[in-house]
């Protein structure tokens, strides 16, 4: 039988200055050298705290459940960059590495956001599961990307008509705007000088974003990851 580890609300929630302060304790990330600390990140994802196989990761309920889920998403997307720069693809050009190494940090600091405002609610670190990528090759790493990406923007989307605290709804805007520009500039490099940065697939008619429920996001995700994740109490 499967045991399932479910987060609680804390007795009283971390404002966004709070956030920001244990967060900025963190923006060594960027003057310390990352590439140094790469394979600790790399290896502090898969197996810092291993959970146990048959052990199901509940996101929790409310906003403490939103924000978790949130969180699983930015630890997906740091780890995912993370092995991006410390492999690089074939030919990647300087250009290209400075692009992606910034997309690395904001995740990163996206993840030890999440980190630091749940405090003892948060989740475990995620296993992630990247067989299907060749890190080795440009097509598959950008395409990837940009799956994760317009993921990453629907899911917060979608999310944002969940949370009932203001302050953490603005939080989530923030971030999410971050997202769109990595979006974008993924889809540039992919397709450059063209209208795919905000192509068909993924704004309407009326030129707005996709918004995704956590089911189908957590559902699209899930080959990434090989910790089981629920997200049955969130709320609807």
């Amino acid at each position: 039988m499967k045991k399932t580890t479910q987060s609680r609300l804390p007795s009283s929630t971390s404002k966004e200055g709070q956030m920001l302060a244990s967060v900025n304790r963190r923006f060594f990330l960027r003057s310390a050298g990352i590439a140094a600390t790469t394979g600790a990140f790399i290896l502090g994802a898969c197996t810092d705290k291993d959970l146990d196989p048959d052990t199901t990761v509940n996101l929790g309920s409310g906003d403490i459940g939103i924000l978790n889920y949130a969180y699983a998403l930015e630890q997906l997307e740091a780890a995912f960059y993370t092995q991006v720069i410390a492999t690089p693809y074939a030919n990647m050009t300087a250009a290209e590495r400075t692009i992606l190494t910034d997309i690395r940090d904001h995740e990163i600091i996206h993840r030890e956001f999440f980190k630091a405002a749940l405090g003892n609610s948060a989740i475990m670190p995620l296993d992630v599961n990247f067989s299907s990528i060749n890190f080795n090759d440009r097509a598959s790493v950008l395409g990837t990307a940009k799956v994760f990406e317009d993921t990453g923007v629907s899911a917060y989307n979608g999310a944002g008509k969940l949370i009932d605290d203001a302050g953490y709804l603005l939080l989530a805007g923030k971030i999410v705007s971050v997202e769109a520009r990595h979006a974008a500039i993924i889809r540039d490099l992919l397709n450059p000088n063209s209208i795919d940065f905000a192509g068909d697939d993924i704004a309407d008619s009326n030129g707005l974003d996709l918004a995704k429920s956590p089911d189908m996001v957590l559902s699209a995700v899930s080959p990434f990851i090989t910790t089981s994740i629920s997200g049955s109490n969130l709320p609807k």
